[in-house]
């Protein structure tokens, strides 16, 4: 039988570097080689980070950002996922869609910030809909590549078995697109994160951003590095699942 660090050794790996770079970075403020005012001692943070957790205040914005990152996934992933395993399918609607994609997927989403507060306003449309737009790129292009990377052969057989347009988009096109898919879903949570913080520094009363912004007004930098530790924190743990979910979903791909 393999021994813990046989079967977790690459996690434990994974874990040490950033343990590590705490580790250098606390010994770099105490020998005041750099200022604390500017990079505060990592015991500090987790002060702070302790302090903010027992009043709520924490809770209350990781949830906030959370829900706003979800129901912008929804609303961008799930129409993206469609949209994509259609392009990849049909050679008509790729070279319809193609082009507006190619055209609009340069264009930085954060300076979309200004139009999407005019269009939406302050409330909570806007940071849903800048998440949206985050997410929909990465899942719509690793959709349409996943697709067109199938064995043709795959497609031949289906149809010789007369399988309808929804049996070939369910049975192959899905299930063989699926790799591309998931990473497709873990580039949208990363832009997804970069985007609601973004969003949450202007006009918003709570969220992960909002808690940055106000403590750069309060020049409450500790603070600051609890949020941004927060969101570092999520990235890595969404990315965990998302692999973890990968090796359930397609137990033939190698680790």
């Amino acid at each position: 039988m393999p021994s813990l660090l046989e079967r977790h050794g690459d996690r434990v790996i994974g874990i040490l570097s950033p343990l590590l770079l705490l580790l250098v970075w606390e010994g770099l403020v105490r020998f005041h080689f750099i200022s604390g005012m500017f990079f505060p001692a990592p015991t500090s943070i987790l002060a702070t980070f302790m302090r903010l957790a027992g009043t709520g205040e924490l809770w209350t914005n990781i949830g906030v950002s959370l829900r706003r990152l979800f129901w912008g996934f929804v609303i961008g992933g799930l129409p993206a996922l469609v949209l994509g395993i259609v392009m990849g399918l049909s050679k008509p609607f790729r070279l319809f869609f193609n082009p507006l994609v190619a055209s609009t997927y340069p264009i930085p989403k954060s300076a979309l910030l200004p139009l999407v507060l005019l269009i939406f306003g302050l409330e909570e449309n806007s940071k849903i809909a800048m998440v949206a737009m985050g997410v929909f790129y990465p899942v719509l292009m690793n959709s349409v590549t996943g697709v067109q990377q199938i064995p043709k052969i795959y497609f031949d057989v289906g149809n010789n078995f007369g399988a309808s347009r929804w049996q070939t988009f369910k049975t192959i096109a899905v299930p063989g697109a699926a790799p591309f898919i998931l990473t497709g879903i873990k580039l949208g949570v990363g832009m997804g994160l970069i985007l609601i913080s973004i969003a949450e520094m202007v006009g918003a009363t709570s969220g992960l951003g909002y808690m940055i912004w106000n403590a750069w007004q309060l020049m409450d930098v500790e603070t600051m590095y609890v949020g941004l530790f927060i969101i570092a924190f999520l990235g890595f743990a969404f990315t965990l699942l998302l692999d973890e979910a990968e090796r359930w979903l397609l137990p033939w791909r190698p680790a």
